[in-house]
C-alpha cells in the first residue's frame, strides 16, 4: 500500500488496510519529514515524493490525499508501469479535493481509479444493503416472536394434551390386557396387530382434539377449551390421584 499525502482520511484508510494485514506500506510525503512521522506511526516505510513512479511498479493499493492544486498522478507517470506489474491489477484511491489523480488513467488496462463519489456511491449502496438486511432481520425477528408467542400460549395447553393422551392410553392397555386374556388362541403376530391397531384408532381420535387445543387464537378461549377438555375427561381427578401415588389401575375410571 502506498500512501501519498496527509490527509487525516487517507491516514484512516490506511489504519482500516492494516487493520486486515495489508502491507507493507510505504507513505510518500512532499515534507519527508512529515512522511517519516506518519509511516512511523503503521510501522510502514518514507520514501521520496520523486520515487512514487518507482513503487508504482510494485505495490498494489495507491491512497492519495495531498492539497495540492493540480494532478499529482498523470497519464504519462504509467508509461512503462503497467508492463513492469506484467498488469497485474492497480487500485488507486483519490479523496483528496481538488483531485489528485486524473481520470484518464482509468482507462489503461488494469489500473482502477476510484474517488469520493465513487467512494460514496459505494457507501450509499452499502448503507443500502444494510438496510436490506435490517428489514430482513426485521422480518426474522417478527416471525421468532411469534413462534414464541404462540409456543408460551401453548404451556398451559401441553400439560392438558399430554394428561389427556396419558389416560387414553392407559384406558386403551386396561381394555387390551383384559380382552387379550379372554382370546387364549390368539397368535402373537395377531396380539401385535390388534395393538397397533387400538394405538392408530387412539392417535387418530385424538389428533383433531389436539389441533383445536394448539390453534385456539385467543388465550381466553384458549383457557376455557383446556377448562372444558380437563372437565369432560375428568383430567383433574386425574392427576390429582397422581399426586397421591395412587396405582395406574385404580385411576382407571370408565363408564359406559
Amino acid at each position: 500500500v502506498l500512501l501519498i499525502g496527509a490527509g487525516e482520511m487517507a491516514e484512516l484508510a490506511v489504519e482500516h488496510l492494516v487493520t486486515n494485514h495489508a502491507g507493507p506500506i510505504f507513505v510518500a510525503n512532499r515534507t519527508f519529514e512529515r512522511g517519516l512521522e506518519i509511516a512511523e506511526g503503521f510501522k510502514g516505510t518514507a520514501i521520496r515524493f520523486e520515487e512514487i513512479r518507482d513503487y508504482l511498479k510494485q505495490v498494489d493499493i495507491v491512497i492519495t490525499s495531498t492539497g495540492a492544486p493540480h494532478y499529482i498522478l498523470a497519464r504519462d507517470d504509467f508509461k512503462g508501469v503497467m508492463r513492469a506489474r506484467r498488469n497485474r491489477p492497480l487500485f488507486l484511491i483519490d479523496i483528496a479535493v481538488p483531485r489528485d489523480i486524473d481520470p484518464e488513467i482509468n482507462r489503461i488496462t488494469n489500473v482502477y481509479v476510484y474517488d469520493i463519489d465513487d467512494l460514496k456511491s459505494a457507501i450509499e449502496e452499502n448503507i443500502e444493503e444494510r438496510r436490506q438486511e435490517a428489514r430482513r432481520g426485521d422480518r426474522i425477528v417478527a416471525g421468532a416472536v411469534v413462534q414464541f408467542r404462540r409456543w408460551f400460549e401453548n404451556l398451559d395447553v401441553v400439560p392438558t394434551i399430554v394428561t389427556l393422551r396419558e389416560k387414553i392410553e392407559e384406558i386403551r392397555q386396561a381394555e387390551l390386557k383384559k380382552t387379550m386374556a379372554s382370546l387364549t388362541s390368539v397368535s402373537e403376530e395377531d396380539r401385535a396387530a390388534i395393538d397397533r391397531l387400538t394405538a392408530g384408532l387412539v392417535k387418530k381420535i385424538l389428533h383433531d382434539p389436539t389441533l383445536f387445543l394448539k390453534q385456539s387464537e385467543h388465550k381466553d378461549k384458549k383457557s376455557l377449551h383446556v377448562d372444558v377438555t380437563r372437565r369432560l375427561f375428568n383430567l383433574d381427578q386425574r392427576d390429582n390421584r397422581e399426586t397421591h401415588g395412587d396405582e395406574i389401575a385404580n385411576r382407571i375410571t370408565i363408564r359406559e
